[in-house]
């Protein structure tokens, strides 16, 4: 059974900062075995990443077959039926739509002493991307990855995507070819990130890594940050519902086990200025769970990470979230511009009864990849500016130097760096 708390109870704040604590991704101690990883690729190569893909993967490859063929892809996309080709299609303008409006413009002025100053913004050169596999296949992923890069202008996009037991859905491929990414090798795991990050003799190395993935590529990324890049560390998917009396019970029950049903420690949770709305929830998400296809995952999830929150308003409503900074937020509200500018800690927000999480999940536009486990508060969702380098552009001429000499030297006096302080003057020696 989900946790039912109630913000007017004595002990509310104890169990709501141990609901904050709890902890939800995997328990095994994998940093050990990820650096014993990376170290292997490091030394062996292709060879080290064929043969840790077959032990963990049973894939079948050789260091020859790591990466797809053009043929490969263009059988696997032959493969997929029109109306899945159609609906990734639409998914893949919408979501580039989005993110072109995302795109820096240079800037460059010159201020009331004549230093010209500026911001130029280029693209990264190469991206290495990461789409889970394993449990389920998610195209979505692939576009919400390449389609961002792609708009950002970055020439090489490689992609790695395991393929348990040799077997990948074809939508991936497919997904792939929309996107424009041609880069494609059938590896998963620290393996992959590592080959990314160091580069093998079939895996040139990339500038930065993106893309969620399980315990073991989460830690990979977190130890070869500094290497390359990398966009976040992700952990378990989460949604926090804020609702009213004017929600619907069944659509934020549905809404909930959409999120449960990713697994893996994703975690749903209910915030309800109504005790009435938390009981009818709490009960449709249990009779819904029972018609549902794939319940055990779902009902796992929500039993073991799941919440119902009854508070006395909505800015009390509006400060819990801030607190949870979930990757989703939903407000279930007739008026949810109302609250909308308290919320300023979510990876995502979405607006009213009719704006389920999961149409932002494929084909709403905007990014699903998002800052999960409280990093809303400091991070954002992934976009185009991740893909991009800002460069400053600095100019004087002789008077303008003249005129910032003297608080510059001064300065270079205080930090007892002379050089710095003649670099400057010598240039105004006559």
């Amino acid at each position: 059974m989900p946790i039912r708390l109630d913000s007017a109870s004595p002990d509310f704040e104890q169990a709501f900062v141990a609901l904050l604590g709890g902890k939800r991704e995997s328990s095994q101690e994998v940093g050990d075995i990820v650096a014993s990883i990376i170290a292997d690729v490091r030394a062996r190569g292709d060879v080290a990443v064929a043969e840790l893909t077959n032990k963990f993967d049973h894939a079948g490859v050789t260091p020859d077959t790591l990466k797809f063929s053009q043929d490969e892809i263009d059988a696997a996309t032959a493969r997929v039926t029109p109306d899945v080709m159609s609906a990734l299609q639409f998914a893949h303008d919408r979501i580039r739509a989005h993110h072109e409006k995302q795109r820096p413009e240079d800037h460059i002025y010159t201020d009331d002493l004549g230093v010209t100053l500026g911001t130029r913004w280029t693209a990264i050169d190469a991206v290495g991307i990461y789409v889970p596999g394993g449990l389920a296949s998610y195209p979505s992923s692939v576009l919400m990855n390449a389609v961002p890069a792609k708009v950002a202008g970055v020439e090489r996009i490689a992609m790695v995507v395991p393929t348990p037991n040799g077997q990948l859905a074809s939508a991936i491929l497919a997904a792939a070819r929309i996107a424009g990414v041609t880069e494609i090798y059938r590896i998963g795991g620290a393996q992959a990130i590592a080959a990314l990050a160091y580069g093998t003799a079939a895996i040139p190395r990339v500038d930065k890594v993106v893309g969620p993935g399980n315990a073991f590529v989460a830690t990979a990324k977190r130890q070869v940050f500094g290497q390359v890049g990398i966009d976040m560390i992700a952990g378990p998917s989460e949604v926090l519902v804020i609702a009213d009396g004017s929600a619907n019970p069944a659509w934020v029950a549905a809404d909930l086990i959409a999120q449960a049903e990713h697994g893996a420690g994703a975690q749903s949770i209910l915030v309800t200025t109504e005790k009435g709305l938390a009981d009818a929830v709490d009960a449709e998400v249990d009779r819904q769970l029972s018609l549902l296809p794939k319940q055990t995952i779902a009902r796992q999830g929500w039993d073991e990470f799941g919440a119902i929150i009854t508070v006395g308003s909505l800015d009390e409503a509006a400060d819990l979230a801030n607190r949870i900074a979930s990757e989703h937020v939903e407000l279930a509200l007739d008026d949810p511009e109302m609250i909308l500018p308290a919320i300023r800690h979510a990876g995502a927000i979405f607006l009213g009864h009719h704006t389920p999480e999961a149409i932002g999940d494929y084909v709403g536009g905007s990014n699903h990849v998002l800052p999960t486990a409280r990093s809303a508060r400091f991070a954002s969702g992934l976009g185009v500016l991740d893909f991009m380098k800002r460069t400053s552009i600095l100019r004087c001429d002789p008077s303008s130097l003249a005129a910032l000499r003297e608080a510059a030297v001064t300065i270079a006096e205080v930090e007892a760096l002379d050089g710095h302080g003649r670099s400057i003057s010598i240039r105004l020696n006559h």
